[in-house]
């Protein structure tokens, strides 16, 4: 176990990164967005005055059908419902997070779509209405907000008994959006308004503290400083979270007052649960599909970005479908879980209904073995492998002897000792390799070459080995017969710093220099747990 040319890696080094960042490039100053003007079948009506409880006025843009009474989606977010797209020239202008994060596919909106709400123009053709609300401190609205708070929670309560009371609406009232338009969703849930007939999340996470700013205890130093100071510029809202994140390392009764009550959701559920977002949504998403206490709750999971898959004609299908069912008495047979399998980031090897999260599966469990194998077998005799702090990871590896598939929440157990006793990030990640090239899959931000998953953990470790069990994010891959699984451990995160060839604004505090050591013997194991589906 100490051949540094076989059981060690750098995995943030891979072949291929500048004709990644080419493209990258390319599709930044020319992103696939489609914008077109909405149609005059909408009705709009801007700045419409939302009062709350307390008196404070929220404001927002209600899109209407020209005649009769219908049900509405309403979002609700931070980001100012009036950041459109504008007319420049012949085109449009866009709202930049386009061209900073990497588009997989053609995104068509029209010029009334906000940053991540639902599309007015493809809504109300269906026959809903659509309401864009400024949450109280941001946009048009005043007051002053508290992102995810139960008072944010109230606000968005009171929005909705507002819609349903109007006289174009028919008195049902669903929630629809993506990131933080799905975040709202859940603790406004919990709260049960009387006319919220369904909720769909769209990727959103579930616990600021475990999800966002310190997954696995590991401090997020990069798109969470960038997030809050957005927000903090176009909005007024308080605490301020960036401080708040710096201040409170530990998991307190403050980051829990923020996490919702997800058992007390009772309302119908539809939760898009992404494979390519571990840096952000995906597991809070997953979360909050198991925890909810809606028993008609679906999931729909994909690996592809996440606008595309937003605004892509299947996702609105089975959309549009979900709501029909709860607000138009139009019930629509829908699966459990919608599953889609990747054999690669651009190529979707199966999509099956099923009907639980994760499926059922065998566990393989193979142990981290002498020179960098992934063995059934227990070790023989012990041993250990030192990780270089920053510099290099160890890798083990296993070769799949029959076409296998792999879904769920892999785990690993590792038996750490720290060259200093103290803090420890530990990185870990599971990538595929086929003919012995990297095989890339979507990640976070419009990373194209992420890998199959991956995990994180800081744990206070001693100079004795202790052990430390880290989960990763939930995945669905296909290998063949002769691909390769290998798994890597590391003090710093596996992806790429750089903007253009890594996982840009994502970025975690890593280990010191010293680094740390795996052990491996007979009676202390190391274990790393894949969830195999059987071939159907």
């Amino acid at each position: 176990m100490k051949d540094r040319a076989v059981g060690s890696d750098r995995p943030w080094r891979r072949p291929g990164a500048f004709a990644y960042a080419r493209q990258r490039v390319a599709r930044a100053v020319r992103p696939p967005v489609v914008v077109a003007p909405i149609g005059a079948d909408v009705q709009i009506r801007r700045d419409v005055e939302v009062a709350m409880r307390d008196g404070t006025l929220l404001r927002a843009n209600v899109y209407l059908p020209v005649a009769g009474t219908v049900p509405a989606i309403l979002c609700a977010h931070p980001y100012g419902k009036d950041a459109l797209p504008r007319r420049a020239g012949r085109g449009y202008r866009i709202n930049p997070q386009f061209r900073i994060l990497r588009q997989t596919a053609a995104v068509h909106i029209s010029d009334e779509t906000s940053w991540e709400a639902p599309d007015p123009a493809w809504w109300v053709p269906q026959g809903y209405a659509v309401v864009n609300l400024d949450l109280r401190g941001a946009g048009r609205s005043d007051g002053e907000g508290s992102l995810m708070s139960d008072a944010e929670a109230e606000d968005v309560y009171d929005a909705i008994e507002w819609i349903a009371a109007q006289e174009w609406c028919d008195g049902g009232v669903a929630m629809l959006g993506v990131s933080y338009l799905a975040i709202s969703q859940y603790k406004a849930a919990a709260l049960r308004p009387p006319h919220l007939r369904a909720i769909v999340p769209w990727e959103g996470f579930t616990d600021a503290y475990r999800d966002f700013f310190y997954p696995g205890g590991v401090r997020e130093i990069g798109f969470s400083r960038l997030w809050t100071a957005l927000v903090r510029r176009g909005a007024r809202m308080s605490p301020d979270l960036g401080r708040q994140a710096a201040a409170r390392q530990d998991d307190d009764a403050w980051w829990r007052s923020l996490a919702p009550d997800l058992g007390g959701i009772e309302t119908p559920m539809l939760v898009c649960g992404s494979f390519s977002d571990a840096n952000l949504h995906s597991r809070g998403s997953f979360r909050a599909f198991a925890l909810a206490g809606s028993p008609d709750r679906h999931l729909y999971t994909h690996r592809t970005g996440k606008w595309a898959a937003f605004y892509g004609e299947e996702a609105r299908a089975v959309q549009c479908a979900f709501l029909d069912t709860h607000l138009k008495d139009a019930p629509v047979a829908l699966p459990r879980v919608r599953l889609e399998v990747r054999e690669r980031g651009d190529l979707v090897h199966a999509v099956r209904d099923e009907e639980r999260w994760p499926p059922a599966a065998r566990p393989l469990r193979l142990h981290l073995a002498g020179a960098g194998r992934l063995s059934p077998s227990p070790a023989v005799a012990a041993g250990s492998v030192r990780v270089a702090g920053r510099r290099r990871a160890a890798r083990f590896s296993w070769v799949f002897t029959d076409d296998t598939e792999v879904t769920g929440e892999a785990r690993v157990r590792l038996r750490v000792s720290a060259a200093v006793a103290g803090p420890v990030s530990i990185f870990v990640g599971l990538s595929k390799w086929s003919g012995g090239r990297f095989v890339p899959f979507e990640g976070s931000y419009g990373f194209g070459r992420d890998l199959v998953t991956t995990g994180l953990r800081r744990l206070d470790a001693r100079t004795t080995a202790t052990e430390v069990e880290i989960d990763f994010a939930p995945s669905a891959t296909f290998f063949r017969a002769g691909d390769e699984l290998r798994l890597h451990v590391a003090g710093r995160q596996l992806s790429p710093r750089n903007p253009l060839t890594g996982a840009f604004p994502a970025l975690y505090r890593s280990s010191g220099r010293a680094g740390f050591s795996l052990h491996s013997d007979p009676t202390g194991p190391q274990v790393l747990e894949l969830p195999v589906v059987e071939r159907r």
